[in-house]
């Protein structure tokens, strides 16, 4: 059984955010059984953008302070990276008023560089990601409940491709073309291979309709927690009242077998029957994966793709055939 820990939370004030996270994390076991004294702890919040920092596109600097705190008093050394759409980590961070609780908590924010790692499925034998995040000895993922465009949702899966450094992102989107479902999967095998050792997602307030960005704050007065991102996920779709079918992250990961079933979650606090939210905004209309790029601009990702990628990858192939 995989456990998801759902509670009503409704306030960002740092008083009740706190009570209100160690209360969702105590059936997990609280942070103590996540990190233990010493370990470098990653956390990967959903830094989108700096653009619309009034309308909920990125997980709330609150939420971080707070996991930051528990993470430090559980003897973990905590920071705090991404590689965001738009911009630097720090810029965006910056723009969204993260510095001063960072710098009240001494919290590095990085930025994500690359390396390629191998992974079991033949569709994407190889993957670049970051090796910040690989090698953390703690990964928690800090996702922002939203809507969005191109893959209806995104939650706790789809933050993890802030996971996938700089350019790859773009490339990934020309790759994958109009196949929602090969990009759903990349974006599973990527889950798989950051492995987070905990999810929180920020559902006190969401953004919904054109999202990631382009939509608007939703109060939604929830908070979820779980060892299990796929579980996780497979959770708030069914408090959204979303089928599943829709989201290619979720399509993907029932496909390759990670998505359990509701009968094999267990809710110790609230179920996502009695958090339903029976009309929530999808987007109007989906986008293609690829934005539908120019011509040039396909052009100059292949351009990139192999020659910073692909032969690379040739040469590290031949040389460890050797």
């Amino acid at each position: 059984m995989h456990q998801v820990s759902l509670v009503r939370a409704q306030s960002y004030e740092l008083p009740e955010l706190r009570a209100s996270i160690e209360y969702l994390l105590e059936p997990l076991g609280g942070m103590g059984a996540v990190v233990k004294k010493g370990d470098r702890v990653l956390l990967k919040p959903n830094l989108l953008t700096g653009s619309r920092p009034t309308k909920e596109c990125i997980t709330r600097k609150e939420i971080v302070y707070c996991v930051a705190q528990l993470v430090i008093e559980a003897g973990g050394q905590p920071f705090l990276g991404d590689s965001p759409a738009f911009g630097s980590a720090k810029g965006v961070a910056k723009v969204n008023g993260y510095l001063p609780l960072c710098e009240e908590l001494d919290l590095p924010i990085i930025e994500f560089s690359g390396q390629r790692y191998d992974t079991d499925n033949e569709n994407f034998n190889q993957l670049r990601l970051s090796k910040e995040a690989i090698n953390a000895d703690v990964v928690i993922n800090l996702p922002k409940v939203k809507s969005h465009m191109q893959l209806t949702m995104t939650m706790g899966v789809k933050n993890l491709f802030g996971c996938v450094p700089g350019k790859m992102k773009a490339w990934w989107h020309m790759e994958a073309g109009k196949d929602a479902d090969r990009f759903g999967e990349m974006l599973v095998e990527t889950a798989k291979a950051i492995a987070p050792d905990l999810t929180i997602i920020d559902g006190i307030i969401g953004h919904e309709g054109n999202g990631p960005s382009g939509g608007e704050p939703r109060d939604l007065g929830i908070l979820g927690a779980s060892t299990n991102v796929f579980a996780l996920d497979r959770a708030f779709i069914e408090i959204l009242n979303v089928d599943p079918s829709l989201v290619p992250t979720l399509a993907a990961q029932a496909r390759l077998g990670l998505s359990p079933d509701l009968q094999e979650i267990t809710f110790p606090y609230c179920t996502p029957e009695e958090l339903l939210v029976d009309d929530w905004k999808l987007p109007d209309a989906l986008m293609p994966i690829d934005f539908g790029l120019p011509r040039v601009l396909r052009s100059t990702f292949k351009h990139f793709y192999i020659r910073f990628i692909q032969e690379p990858m040739k040469a590290y192939t031949s040389s460890t055939a050797r």
